[in-house]
């Protein structure tokens, strides 16, 4: 994720946004608090960290199923978060999604075949004699056959079915899907087809990917560039290869010593996360982190450039007083 690389309007922005949850007695809970996010044309950005950090917040605000607090949402150099209701409708064609549970995502009541017109039908894509066509090349590039037509969902796996969502996500040839979490409720096999056909599609179609997960391995396996959060906030962003052969953040070191099998996610990591509610002064990771100082629990640290690319730019930047 090249943050503050100087390049061509990034097909996806997110700057500075925050996002509010009510929460009881009033108070509101800061899902998502000042990230910044660039995605680019035909490229795969992970965003990963444990349950409740905010990713799936994000995600969805991003959609527009969750209201904006404050900062901006950018399409193409559109500001989306300024836009009326009926003009940003115009945009969802281009921003499709992948959900976590394929079997709440598709409608029991409908057949395959009628999910899939479906997205078709609601752009106004074609003609529908041409709509057979365009079903059977997504299904070829999810793996599946056009024998599962006119079948309902309960008559398929975990994996067809999200194979299914993947498809109709690509239907309408969007730019960018947004998968959340799109292998998690899957058994080993199934998340690997998918896994396979997620980067089958993005080579197949250009379709970029914005890819959230607390699995690093699935991250590993598709993303380009890597976004790590950790209760609300950004603490690490770069190049995948680089933040996964030289991780800055111990938060970020913890996740992938877990991830290489030296326990479970958070391992090495004292206590548990604390209370988005009332999050801790100072730098958020503090009270966790085995190399804190005392600065840490005072001073918020802002990003600190952890390499730069040949030409220069800015691409691993790191929240931490370490680096300062």
């Amino acid at each position: 994720m090249n943050t503050n690389t100087p390049t061509a309007t990034p097909l996806f922005e997110v700057r500075d946004l925050r996002v509010e949850h009510a929460a009881p007695g009033g108070q509101k809970l800061n899902a998502v608090n000042g990230v910044s996010l660039r995605l680019r044309e035909g490229s795969i950005l992970g965003v990963v960290g444990e349950s409740g950090c905010g990713k799936s917040s994000l995600a969805r605000a991003m959609l527009g199923l969750l209201p904006v607090a404050a900062g901006s949402l950018f399409y193409r150099g559109q500001e989306l978060t300024t836009l009326a209701s009926r003009r940003r409708r115009g945009t969802q064609r281009g921003i499709q999604h992948v959900f976590q549970d394929p079997a709440n995502s598709l409608s029991p009541r409908r057949t395959i075949r009628q999910t899939l017109e479906e997205p078709l039908a609601l752009y106004r894509m074609a003609g529908r004699d041409e709509w057979p066509g365009r079903i059977a090349r997504v299904l070829e590039a999810v793996g599946l056959g056009s024998e599962l037509l006119d079948r309902y969902p309960n008559e398929l796996s975990g994996g067809q079915k999200q194979r299914i969502a993947l498809a109709r996500a690509l239907l309408p040839d969007p730019d960018l899907i947004i998968a959340d979490e799109p292998v998690s409720s899957l058994d080993v096999s199934a998340q690997a087809r998918v896994i396979e056909r997620i980067r089958h599609a993005r080579k197949t179609f250009g379709t970029a990917f914005l890819l959230i997960s607390h699995d690093l391995a699935v991250i590993r396996q598709l993303a380009d560039d890597v976004s790590v959060m950790y209760l609300g906030r950004l603490v690490e962003s770069g190049p995948a290869d680089r933040v996964f052969a030289e991780p800055a953040h111990p938060y970020t070191q913890a996740l992938l010593a877990a991830a290489r099998g030296n326990g479970a996610p958070g391992s090495g990591l004292k206590g548990e996360p604390p209370s988005p509610l009332t999050p801790p002064p100072g730098c958020v990771f503090h009270t966790r982190c085995p190399r804190a100082m005392d600065r840490c629990s005072r001073l918020n640290p802002g990003f600190t450039v952890a390499a730069q690319d040949d030409c220069g730019a800015q691409t691993h930047l790191v929240r931490c007083h370490l680096w300062n």
